[in-house]
């Protein structure tokens, strides 16, 4: 298969970094049927399978780390140290890194109004993307205001930027929709605006959201359940804003929130 040319700016991949390593495989295997294998970024890294595609990574957090454990997007750079620089310069904040790993350099921060994200330089982590015609979940920023979310992003990640490949922005549904390559590209994450900055509940802040996809209604129900029996809990159940179909967010026994959606 011909090497993809990465789209600057895209999202490119998911992770977790947990508590407990081994516990939270039993976890996400039992909810969302996951495997699970050894991943290049070391020991402490595995990469989550879905019918030997890879989804996610989930990493043992560190002890020294004072982090709360949380779903993470992370969007493909040109130069990881140029975006950290231009992070800080609009008054956000580089948390972690950059970092070296073999296969190439991360970083994680959060925006102005605390939605955390990462972004990596180096190679695909790993081809799901390839395999899938875009990341293997649905991403979305909830914020305290789209719109300028979106020009901090955009500022931040070169969106709308002649070069190799192009993130094409647009205003859809009251969300801010972000398609790689011009005119009718996959929809790779959507902005909206509804955060409310100061809640307890970190369902309500500003955070960015990621989706998995199951088969139907009654798979949803069934993971709700099963992470119910495990230690998780069901934060919100609800229809997409757009499209038909069921969602709900659940939160494993770490405090990680995830959304799994209708395929």
């Amino acid at each position: 298969m011909a090497a993809r040319h990465p789209v600057f700016g895209a999202p490119c991949w998911a992770s977790l970094l947990a508590r407990d390593l081994a516990d939270t495989q039993s976890f996400y295997g039992a909810v969302l049927g996951w495997t699970f294998r050894p991943a290049k970024l070391g020991d402490q890294f595995v990469v989550a399978e879905s019918e030997g595609v890879a989804v996610a990574s989930i990493g043992a957090l560190a002890p020294t780390l004072q982090v709360a454990v949380a779903w993470t997007p992370y969007f493909v750079v040109s130069d990881v140290d140029a975006t950290a620089a231009r992070i800080r310069e609009r008054s956000a904040t580089v948390a972690v890194g950059p970092l070296a790993f073999e296969m190439g350099r991360a970083a994680l921060a959060s925006d102005r109004d605390g939605a955390v994200f990462g972004f990596w330089e180096g190679e695909p982590l790993p081809d799901a993307t390839a395999k899938l015609g875009g990341p293997p979940f649905r991403l979305e920023l909830r914020t305290y205001d789209a719109i300028a979310s979106a020009i901090f992003y955009g500022e931040v990640l070169k969106w709308a930027e002649d070069g190799t490949g192009a993130i094409d922005v647009s205003y859809e549904q009251d969300r801010v929709v972000l398609r790689t390559g011009r005119g009718s590209g996959h929809v790779v994450a959507r902005i909206g605006s509804g955060g409310i900055e100061a809640a307890a509940d970190p369902h309500l802040r500003p955070r960015w959201h990621v989706s998995f996809a199951v088969d139907g209604v009654k798979a949803i129900r069934t993971a709700a359940e099963t992470a119910e029996a495990m230690g998780g809990a069901v934060v919100a159940a609800e229809k997409t804003a757009y499209e038909d179909g069921e969602q709900v967010t659940l939160r494993d026994p770490d405090g990680g929130l995830f959304t799994l959606t209708d395929r």
